[in-house]
């Protein structure tokens, strides 16, 4: 399962092996000053489930990769097993956000906040 991480000033999103196969992508980074907000998706399928896909994706069960939908450039890595998850919504970086499927958004949303 994909981790967000803060490595210094960095909000890293470290993908596993698979999700980089999948994903055709390896891990990301963003400087913490980019991070406009992160929120809970209890659906964290839904904002990758349309749109133009650059790696894998199979409606409501798993995404993995960059989508374009919506005029927004997400990427995304959601597995069946979590489907909850968290949106982190950016500013001057590469993509508009990022969605991070995990069991519990809560916690990670907090350790993040507490390190920024």
């Amino acid at each position: 399962m994909a981790d967000l991480l803060v490595e210094g000033d960095q909000l890293v999103l470290r993908l596993t092996k698979f999700e980089k196969a999948e994903a055709v992508h390896g891990d990301l980074s963003v400087p913490l000053s980019s991070v406009k907000g992160l929120s809970v998706l209890d659906d964290a399928h839904a904002p990758a489930d349309t749109g133009f896909k650059f790696g894998a994706r199979l409606p409501g069960s798993f995404e993995a990769g960059t989508f374009r939908t919506r005029g927004h450039k997400i990427f995304a890595v959601v597995h069946h097993d979590t489907p909850r998850g968290i949106r982190v919504d950016l500013e001057e970086a590469n993509h508009d956000e990022w969605i991070v499927g995990c069991s519990d958004p809560e916690s990670v949303i907090a350790s993040i906040d507490s390190a920024r």
